[in-house]
């Protein structure tokens, strides 16, 4: 057995490592300073209770992204000289963020341990590779992120920090090879597990759908499927699940090999950055090759996040949430004894509010930031939750999850056609189904406009003018009107603060907002995703309930709403942009 030491390092502090909305997010060379990662990390060790590092068993893994198996190796180190009992590996360092969640929530190790929390190693949709983003997040013993109480205290250690620990002579893992390596130190015994990344996430999924009805779904001569991992620790999952236990075609995944760059694209499923599925779906500028395929979906690096596409149909996240709510007790057996409730984050489009209403559901909306999600699920008040950022999940975690929600979806087609799979009858579609929920419950036209590695400073100057010309309705309404009379009024304007139910915490600053008497909205929010300056988020809503008008196309239905956003906030004035990074 291999003997270590635990040594002080004395270090000092570095400035802007306070945690975003997911954690530290920054360049990778920032992240390989010296002690950099190391002051992060013993930071957030010194802010958890003793019983939660000493003796506990932590989960260490990631998307795959460049530094993750530098910084794996350097995380195993500092715990075993912090006292941790044993760290948990996914096979090669990759595990997706929801299948860690689910690996601290399920997962008993083999003497019976359970962790107590987890250190993610992602900057999620962010680009990958030595000169682009790296990220660190540490989620909790009931698998989701640590709230603001235990972020804040991280932030206010790396500010005076003076000294970390580490066992710099424990050689380096393999993490490539499943199995127990066992190591001895001044606290005893020190184990690092490495394990099959997907086994625990499988048998979870397995638990919640009724894998069978999909397979039939495959088996079905009409149904195609294609799904795009863009390069990140999707495709493990993806190839497990969709090709191996439900028998798609390995053909139909693309960009399913991880990859430290993410083959130098961006993992973020959208429209803008997933082209090769878009292409395909029949949505590109450029006509795919042949008939698309009748369902399409994306996963983001860390596949938390999902995009979902009809043939030559895109679903808007918004949408897919409460689609998803408005079917799930019918389609999905883990739902079959009803919803608990459900909740949306603020910038959300609210599609999720009809349909609670409608079915009589206890409805939250929420700031951006799935820990506020996980505190109502802790608490037995909310079954499904989504965010317009393309994150959508349920309790089953404390995390969103991608490939749950293409799951979720496949089961829905699944139930739709469940009487027409032998080849015979035309398929029920995405497109069928969307359309008909718009036909039940109105159609929430919605868009967002992301304004990247803005001027912090600015960004901030057009948040406070913002909030400034909500002192006086009147003057906003005039100002207008003298921009697009066919607008309707503003009834009410206000800074986003949100009271948390369960434990009574009161988060101020979410976001500007600015309601129309027609059910319009206007949102203005600065992103905590970014690793440099600013992202201003602009988000625009239009509620239709006529179902003669819920067919008409998304831009032109917003354009009022567009122009009218663009001129009241000053943004180009402000931002010296004259169109946003993404549309989305």
């Amino acid at each position: 057995m291999v003997m270590f030491k635990a040594s002080r390092k004395e270090t000092s502090p570095f400035d802007g490592q306070k945690p975003g909305t997911s954690g530290l997010r920054k360049k990778v060379t920032v992240f390989q300073q010296p002690n950099y990662l190391e002051n992060f990390v013993q930071s957030t060790f010194n802010a958890l209770s003793a019983d939660k590092v000493i003796g506990a068993t932590l989960v260490v893994s990631g998307d795959g992204r460049y530094f993750s198996k530098d910084a794996i190796q350097v995380i195993i180190k500092m715990a075993a000289a912090n006292g941790v009992r044993r760290v948990w590996v996914g096979q090669n360092g990759l595990m997706s963020t929801p299948a860690v969640s689910a690996v601290i929530r399920e997962r008993v190790g083999a003497d019976g341990s359970k962790s107590t929390g987890a250190f993610i190693l992602t900057a999620s949709h962010n680009p990958g590779g030595p000169h682009e983003d790296f990220g660190i997040k540490y989620n909790m013993e009931n698998g989701g992120p640590a709230p603001e109480a235990i972020t804040d205290k991280i932030y206010a250690n790396t500010t005076s920090i003076n000294e970390y620990f580490i066992a710099a002579d424990l050689p380096d893992v393999d993490i490539s090879v499943v199995g127990i390596t066992t190591f001895e130190g001044h606290e005893g015994q020190f184990d690092v597990d490495v394990f099959d990344s997907t086994g625990d996430y499988v048998t979870l999924m397995k638990s919640i759908f009724d894998f069978m009805s999909i397979q039939k779904l495959f088996g079905s001569p009409n149904f195609t499927f294609c799904f795009d991992a863009l390069h990140g620790v999707g495709g493990i999952y993806a190839k497990r699940i969709f090709v191996e236990e439900l028998g798609a075609h390995e053909g139909s995944l693309i960009n399913c090999t991880p990859k430290e760059d993410f083959g130098g694209g961006h993992p973020d499923p959208n429209l803008t950055y997933a082209k090769e599925l878009v292409s395909r779906m029949g949505l590109g500028k450029e006509s795919s090759q042949g008939e698309p395929p009748e369902f399409g979906a994306a996963a983001d690096g860390d596949a938390d996040r999902n995009m979902v596409l009809g043939k030559r149909f895109f679903v808007t996240p918004s949408d897919s949430v409460a689609i998803i709510a408005a079917n799930a007790v019918q389609s999905i057996p883990y739902f079959s004894l009803g919803l608990k409730g459900v909740a949306r984050s603020m910038p959300t489009s609210a599609a999720l509010d009809v349909v609670a209403k409608h079915l009589n559901l206890k409805f939250f909306e929420v700031p951006t930031g799935w820990k506020f999600f996980g505190n109502l699920m802790d608490a037995g008040l909310c079954s499904i939750c989504g965010e317009e950022s393309f994150g959508t999940g349920s309790d089953h975690i404390r995390e969103k999850d991608g490939i749950w929600a293409v799951l979720a979806w496949l089961s829905i087609l699944a139930f739709k056609n469940k009487d027409n799979l032998n080849g015979g009858e035309k398929l029920v579609t995405v497109e069928d189904i969307v359309r008909q929920h718009w036909t039940t419950y109105g159609r929430h036209y919605y868009t967002r406009y992301d304004y990247e590695n803005v001027d912090a400073g600015a960004a901030k100057e057009l948040m406070s003018y913002l909030v400034k010309l909500q002192s006086s309705l009147p003057d906003v309404n005039k100002i207008i009107n003298g921009i697009r009379s066919d607008v309707s009024n503003v009834v009410e304007a206000d800074e986003f603060e949100y009271k948390d139910p369960v434990d009574g915490s009161i988060s101020k600053h979410q976001g500007v907002r600015y309601l129309f008497e027609d059910g319009s909205r206007l949102v203005f929010r600065l992103s905590g995703t970014g690793s440099v300056g600013a992202t201003i988020r602009l988000y625009i809503e239009q509620y239709e309930k006529d179902p003669s008008k819920t067919g008409r196309d998304s831009q032109d239905a917003l354009a009022p709403l567009v122009e009218v956003a663009l001129k009241l906030s000053k943004m180009q004035e402000f931002t010296g942009r004259s169109a946003p990074t993404v549309i989305t």
